[in-house]
Order: C-alpha cells, then structure tokens, then sequence
C-alpha cells in the first residue's frame, strides 16, 4: 500500500522582529536562523537598525536570513520614524522593500486624525501598486475599547475588507480583539489575502499576539486551509513575548509558534493511484510529555526544514538595548 505523502505549500514561515521585544532588530535575525524560519518581516520602529536598510542587508547575508516583508512604520510610538509624512513613509518601506528583495510592504489604515491621508488612502495604495511589483497588503484592525467604550481609531475603517484594496494582511490577533468572524472575513479577502500575521487572542481589548494554539481563534483551520488553496504568500508569526523570562522561555515560544504553523500548514495528500491509509495512534515521539499539546511537542531543530541546519548561536555588534514596545497600538485597558 503507498504511504501517504506531504504536500507542503509554497508559503514561507517569517518571524517579525517585533516578536521578540523588548530584543532588537539584530536578534530577531539571530533567533530566526537558529530556529529555522525561512526569513524575517522587519518592523521599521524606534530601534535604529529596522530604519537602516543596509544594516538589515548585512544582518540578512550574516544569518542568511532573507528579509521577505517590511511593515512600514504605522504605529503610534513610529510617527516620526522616517517622515512625518505617511506617504513618504510608505515610498521609502517600498524602497526598502525593493533593495533588500521583500515582496510584500504591511500597511495600516490611516488614524482617524489623519484626514487628509485617510481620504486619498484607497487610491493611493492603488496608485503605488500600480508603481512596483512590492505587494502593499492593508492590514485588518480593531476598534478600541477602553472600558464600555469603543473608539473608531481607523480611517476609512479598521475592517479593511470595507474597501477596494487590491492586497489584505489579515492579522488573527486583531480579529480576536475586533470580535469578528475570522473565516468569515478571510472569505471575504478572498484571492486578495496575500499576507497572514499569525497570533491569537482570547477576545481581550488589549490586542494579545499570543502563540498560536493558546487562544480563542481558528489558527489551525486558516492555515489548513491555506495549505489547500494555493497560497503563495507569507506566513508571519507575530507575537507577544515581552513578559518571557528569559531568553530561553522566549525561544522556546517562538518555537512552539514556528512548529504549530509548519505542522497544520503541511497537507495530507495521497499519491496518484494510492488507496486511503489508515492510521493508527502511535506513541509519544522522544523527549516529549504524553498529553502535551502537540505544537509544544516539536523542539526547535524539529521545527526546521530539512534544507535548512540549525545556525549556531552568533553575536552581532548590531544588539540594541530595549525600545518602546512596537506591537501595541491601543492604551491599555
């Protein structure tokens, strides 16, 4: 009887640099390498070196790590970082895009305040599409809630599907926060979903970013589902774990992230001609707790890919000391 094989798709597995706050740009590169993620999405923010691009050029070669998106600097603590001015913002994250080879600029719809950007917003994006191969992916957000208040923070709406964008970022920590249908709004990207911030989150105001598995959303089933569709975009996690610790704790959850993103993104598949294989529960692979959850149970070497050893453990002179935290954007609750 043919043994079934895995299909895996021609997604890439990222790790933001934001993921590993309050640790630089330069250690999110070095921690991606030795866990084996397939490159990086960099955070433009406050640490100097996400602003450099030959910097984040020379930490790319040095840990042959391919920096695959750049998220241009959209936050609250980034409105001065690189221009006052949004679009010139967006025109220099394109230009990084395009030196360093990333194939997707991650975009946040305007703030309500910004009333003139949020305006032209739509057709801007269209237009500087329409300039570039980059892929410019507006991402999803949430209204902000302090108490039994909302706050509409995001023009022309922080639920992007509302508009006429030619590329989504669908951000699962945010669906969380927003409490919408996660399936149901990636339905409605559509072949327009280039983009995924993989997270999750428990419904909380304070937008969460926690390690897949460990929450409330549908994690496994968007990513099955992407396995199945032909999905050519990234997949990146972005996560919280800023309260780890040690950086020891802090690997160990960015593992467990990267191992339950490449186990539900791997697709059952038969061979032509094969008959269905039954399966037959086995026992506990080595080194692993009978019961545990089966993301925690894959180590970091486990989760790389074949093609690609594990990186032993360099220091870069680029270390950076801790920076204001880039993956909050509302006041916290």
């Amino acid at each position: 009887m043919a043994e079934p094989v895995v299909r895996v798709p021609d997604a890439k597995v990222a790790l933001s640099t934001a993921s590993v706050y309050p640790e630089s740009t330069a250690t999110a590169f070095e921690i991606a390498a030795r866990l084996g993620y397939d490159g990086v999405e960099v955070m433009v923010w406050t640490d100097p070196v996400s602003q450099d691009v030959e910097a984040l050029r020379r930490l790319s070669d040095h840990y042959g790590m391919p920096v695959l998106a750049i998220h241009a600097p959209c936050l609250l603590i980034t409105q001065r970082v690189w221009s006052t001015d949004p679009w010139t913002k967006l025109q220099r994250a394109r230009a990084a895009a395009e030196k360093l080879g990333a194939s997707t600029v991650v975009v946040h719809p305007p703030f309500r305040w910004q009333r003139q950007y949020a305006r032209e917003f739509v057709q801007g994006i269209w237009r500087m599409a329409d300039e570039t191969d980059v892929r410019f992916a507006v991402e999803n957000m949430y209204p902000w809630r302090y108490r039994d208040r909302e706050m509409l923070a995001y023009a022309p709406d922080w639920d992007v599907t509302k508009e006429d964008y030619r590329h989504f970022t669908v951000d699962l920590s945010h669906t969380a926060t927003s409490r919408v249908d996660t399936l149901a709004m990636v339905d409605r990207m559509g072949d327009r979903l280039s983009h995924v911030h993989l997270a999750d989150g428990n419904g909380s105001a304070k937008d969460e970013h926690l390690v897949p598995g460990r929450g409330g959303q549908p994690c496994a089933e968007l990513l099955e589902r992407l396995a199945t569709s032909g999905f050519d975009g990234h997949v990146v996690i972005e996560v919280n774990t800023r309260r780890a610790m040690s950086n020891a704790e802090r690997e160990a959850d960015l593992a467990e992230a990267l191992a339950f993103t490449r186990l539900h993104l791997a697709s059952a598949a038969r061979a032509p001609g094969a008959s269905p294989a039954r399966t037959t529960p086995g026992p506990p692979a080595t080194g692993t707790t009978p019961g545990a959850p089966a993301a925690a149970r894959t180590t970091p070497g486990d989760a790389a890919r074949p093609d690609r050893p594990r990186q032993p453990r360099r220091t870069d002179p680029a270390r950076r000391a801790h920076h204001p935290d880039p993956s909050r954007e509302a006041p916290r609750q």
